[in-house]
């Protein structure tokens, strides 16, 4: 599992949401947020941007570069 994918799961899970809530106040499909966490999918430069502002984190915490 992936940085990325690891701390996208911690923060939705952190915030008390399922991947489908997660996906209807994201507008992100469920099956590509349940691929980000699988680490099957990789996200794209806007997904990433989405994913910051709604979880209020840098790009480089969601990324896994700092902690």
């Amino acid at each position: 599992m992936s940085k990325f994918s690891q701390r996208l799961k911690e923060l939705r899970l952190e915030s008390g949401l399922t991947q489908t809530q997660l996906s209807e106040k994201t507008h992100i499909s469920q099956t590509a947020i349940s691929g980000y966490e699988a680490g099957k999918n990789r996200p794209t430069d806007i997904v990433i941007i989405i994913l910051c502002r709604f979880f209020q984190v840098s790009s480089d915490y969601l990324l896994g570069l700092v902690d």
